[in-house]
């Protein structure tokens, strides 16, 4: 079988068997892989804790039919032990690795040529915010809520929150439509549309553009939770269910 070697963060694993598991990995230059570790479960496996969730890891992968065979892994970072230690960290990590998972798909570009989905940018954003996220750098529900948005605007939809996406106008801007595509006026503003404070604006603004300086030190208030859970999950079209646990 044909071998490449690619970084990648283990997003999530499977049980196989009695000591396999399946991975779900994202690479920096072959999209979302699957892949099979075998014997990884085993208390003598040559791969040690290496293939965790939250781990990033050099691989050598093996390509298969239906799923690539990890041939070898040596770590890069570790994010998962400081990350793990702080259970607010785990959660909003959890987010992270639910959204990275579900905006990148393991389709081929070409089948027969095996062309991969250029996934550089959203490894290099995830990569950035687990690390961010282990050494504590910011608060973790801002780290969780920018990667979120910023994750999906790397995918293309990027809220418009500076001005009414039906008049243009930059005043009153109060109301939130994801399905129109981002911030509303009074006078403009259609029924779905969720209400939306300028303190709540001001912070989706700061979370998109990742303004570290307006974030340290803020409480991210649950309207701007709600906003971006709302954004995500229209264009993902699906629930991000570790999202919807921070708050029930």
């Amino acid at each position: 079988m044909p071998l490449y070697r690619d970084e990648a963060v283990v997003l999530r694993a499977f049980p196989l068997g009695e000591a396999d598991r399946i991975l779900v990995l994202l690479t920096k230059q072959h999209g979302k892989v699957r892949a099979v570790a075998k014997g990884v479960r085993r208390l003598k496996s040559r791969f040690g804790g290496r293939l965790e969730p939250l781990m990033r890891v050099d691989v050598l992968l093996a390509q298969g039919k239906s799923l690539d065979v990890v041939s070898q892994a040596v770590s890069i970072a570790a994010y998962a032990g400081e990350i793990c230690a702080n259970y607010e960290s785990y959660e909003y990590a959890n987010v992270m690795l639910e959204v990275a998972d579900a905006l990148v798909s393991n389709e081929y570009t070409d089948e027969y040529m095996r062309e991969y989905q250029d996934t550089s940018g959203q490894y290099s954003l995830l990569t950035a915010a687990l690390s961010s996220l282990s050494k504590h750098k910011h608060a973790p529900d801002a780290i969780g809520m920018s990667y979120v948005l910023r994750a999906l605007s790397i995918a293309g939809w990027s809220p418009r929150l500076t001005n009414c996406v039906v008049c243009g106008g930059g005043e009153d801007l109060c109301y939130f439509s994801p399905s129109s595509g981002g911030m509303m006026c009074a006078s403009d503003h259609t029924p779905e549309s969720m209400f939306c404070s300028d303190a709540t604006r001001a912070q989706l603004c700061a979370l998109a553009n990742g303004e570290w300086a307006n974030l340290d030190g803020v409480l991210i208030d649950a309207s701007t939770v709600c906003c971006v859970q709302q954004w995500a999950e229209y264009y993902i079209e699906r629930p991000i269910r570790s999202l919807g646990l921070l708050h029930s």
